[in-house]
């Protein structure tokens, strides 16, 4: 018979993988709160609309790399690619706008898909911790996302940090930047990559994010944002950037940063790793403010910033980086029952430690002592209690300390005082 594999771009997380992920879990879950971001927990499919609508239907994202399907009505669903839409959709499903507790800012961490070639770091089924604010647009509130993201990212005991930041200005702003970018672009029209061709007309804002033509002569001429921006524009960024250095934030301003979605205007980051053995220039998360994202899906017309962090890219930097945090912690204790006939007392004995609050295991297979005490060794396990014949008939039990190889004879009646022992 044919092996049945994972699908590729998928991974299996065992249970090593999940350990350190529950470490991760939990940094996120304390900084989220520290800031008073709420969960939400959105549908992992959605309309197809909803992405094509609010990611942009010229981005890659969705015109390569979405997974879309029929349901058995006909109608087209997608595997979500990302997290904002979504959470803009449950805002407006649910009336946000209309809470008591305003701004609303909400967190989400899960699964997301997109289909694009694996690498490391980053599979088709990826993992994604993002934060939103939405209803209010605010200098303090753009550094404060920012922030949120780099304290995880100091949890973790990541470094090596570059904060990267432009603007794409307000409305004005944009359509002059576009304007301009058109009237440039379109006289190297035939040197453009094909996708870039049908860019050029509908966003050309995407041609400065290309792979391709990245590094190609005339792209080092293009204008520049900041020569377009309005007076507004430009004060509100400089509010942002003056903030960060109120707050020694070191920052580098890329005039060619633009992200790869079409929903962002003004204040737009990436964090990146500039550790070698992460990867060159590893994005480690990254977002921006998105005025008009939630009116054009049906909402009121509030402004929103967020940012997507890839779980798989943080936990790669940080095992590199601070590979401590993940140190395995041992079992309290380890129960070895000496024959068959002392499993059931010693399971009465396990099930009363674990009442008591200890992490511990016993031996189910009948090994031999050696065998037992070579896994207390091989898992770091400092106290075993054994338990042979006697200790059976005197209902007793062996604590014995395994690092300073003494021991004591315990009555089953003091079996409340082992975590008291272990403790010291």
């Amino acid at each position: 018979m044919e092996k049945i594999t994972k699908v590729r771009g998928t991974e299996d997380l065992l249970f090593d993988d999940t350990r350190k992920w529950h470490i991760i879990e939990k940094i996120i879950l304390e900084v989220a709160t520290k800031y008073n971001f709420q969960e939400l927990r959105t549908p992992i499919f959605e309309h197809t609309q909803l992405f094509v609508k609010g990611v942009g239907e010229t981005t890659d994202v969705v015109t390569k790399e979405m997974y879309t399907f029929d349901d058995k009505k006909g109608r087209s669903l997608t595997l979500r690619p990302e997290g904002t839409t979504g959470a803009i959709r449950a805002y407006i499903e649910h009336k946000m706008n209309g809470y008591d507790n305003q701004p609303i800012k909400l967190y989400y961490f899960g699964p997301m898909f997109r289909y694009e070639r694996p690498q490391k770091g980053r599979q088709r089924q990826f993992n994604q911790f993002g934060i939103e604010t939405l209803g209010i647009k605010s200098p303090q509130v753009d550094v404060e996302v920012i922030l949120t993201g780099l304290d995880v990212c100091n949890k973790l005991g990541l470094k090596n940090l570059k904060v990267l930041i432009n603007t794409l200005g307000d409305e004005k702003s944009r359509k002059d930047y576009r304007d301009a970018l058109v009237n440039y672009f379109k006289q190297y029209e035939d040197q453009l990559c094909s996708d870039c061709q049908t860019r050029l007309y509908k966003n050309p804002l995407r041609i400065l994010d290309c792979k391709v033509d990245h590094d190609k002569e005339f792209m080092k001429n293009a204008p520049h944002l900041e020569d377009y921006l309005t007076k507004e524009a430009a004060t509100y960024f400089n509010d942002v950037v003056r903030i960060l250095e109120s707050l020694n934030i070191e920052y580098e301003i890329d005039d060619r940063l633009v992200r790869g979605l079409d929903y962002y205007t003004d204040t737009i980051f990436e964090v990146v790793s500039t550790n070698k053995e992460s990867g060159a220039q590893a994005t480690l998360f990254g977002g921006g403010r998105y005025d008009g994202l939630v009116a054009s899906l049906g909402g009121p017309d509030v402004s929103g910033i967020g940012f997507g962090m890839g779980i798989e890219r943080m936990l790669i930097s940080a095992e590199v980086e601070n590979p401590s945090l993940f140190t395995n912690i041992p079992l309290d204790l380890y129960v070895m029952p000496l024959s068959v006939e002392t499993q059931s007392y010693a399971f009465k004995i396990l099930e009363n430690l674990r009442k008591l609050d200890i992490d511990c295991d016993m031996d189910y297979l009948n090994k031999s002592m050696k065998a037992m005490f070579k896994y207390c060794e091989r898992n770091n396990i400092k106290y075993a209690i054994i338990v042979g014949e006697n200790e059976l008939k005197d209902n007793t039990f062996i604590l014995k300390d395994l690092e300073n190889n003494t021991q004591e004879e315990l009555s089953f009646e003091l079996l409340k005082t082992v975590k008291e022992r272990i403790s010291k």
